[in-house]
């Protein structure tokens, strides 16, 4: 009998990792502190209520009285929100006088979603709130929208507060970050109810920073 031998020849493929790129960041802990209302809003308005929700690895803010319910999430970029209308009429969020208040006090005109990044200095349409509804909507300061050229240029946005760096000492970018702890930020809400405004003023303050990396 003859015998036939089968050579067998076994490839191995050898996964070597390649260095990935990582950029040093800095994550804010940032918090609502304090809502202003208009006057005599606890008699006309009721008590109100700010209370914090953990979602995953987000920690909301909630404000509440007899009128709204608003959930914050705030970032270094933007302020996220979702506003619940609890009234039996319409609400209108009147965005050309709404503003955003920084750190240093300086006001701000808002820009927020469906906005066109060309149109961020003309007027804006106001938001309308049904009876009963909630809108989710996003905001930052107008000023913050800039166009880069170049290449890789193109509209940017600048965050609220700074975050990452890809050169330069992680330890600079902390000093520089930590110098806002302690700080507040503020955000005029002006909420139009039966042909009446009532300006609400969130009161955000970083409460702390940490020390991170993106892949």
């Amino acid at each position: 009998m003859k015998m036939v031998c089968l050579s067998v020849i076994v490839l191995l493929f050898v996964s070597i990792p390649l260095g990935c790129a990582t950029t040093d960041t800095v994550r804010y802990d940032i918090g609502l502190s304090a809502v202003e209302r208009p006057e005599n809003a606890k008699v006309r308005h009721g008590k109100e209520k700010i209370g914090t929700l953990q979602e995953e690895d987000a920690t909301k803010y909630s404000f509440e009285d007899d009128l709204i319910r608003v959930l914050w999430t705030a970032t270094p970029e933007q302020l996220d929100f979702d506003l619940t209308n609890k009234t039996s009429h319409s609400i209108r969020i009147i965005w050309d006088k709404a503003v955003y208040v920084d750190e240093k006090g300086n006001s701000q005109r808002i820009m927020h979603s469906g906005v066109k990044y060309t149109d961020r200095n003309n007027p804006q349409p106001p938001t309308t709130v049904a009876k009963g509804a909630t809108v989710s909507d996003l905001l930052f300061p107008a000023e913050n929208v800039e166009w880069v050229g170049g290449p890789y240029g193109g509209w940017q946005i600048k965050p609220l507060f700074p975050t990452s760096t890809t050169s330069g000492s992680p330890q600079d970018l902390l000093a520089q970050a930590k110098k806002y702890v302690g700080k507040s930020f503020h955000v005029l809400l002006p909420l139009e109810i039966e042909q009446a405004v009532k300006e609400y003023t969130f009161v955000f303050k970083v409460n702390d920073v940490v020390m991170g990396k993106t892949y």
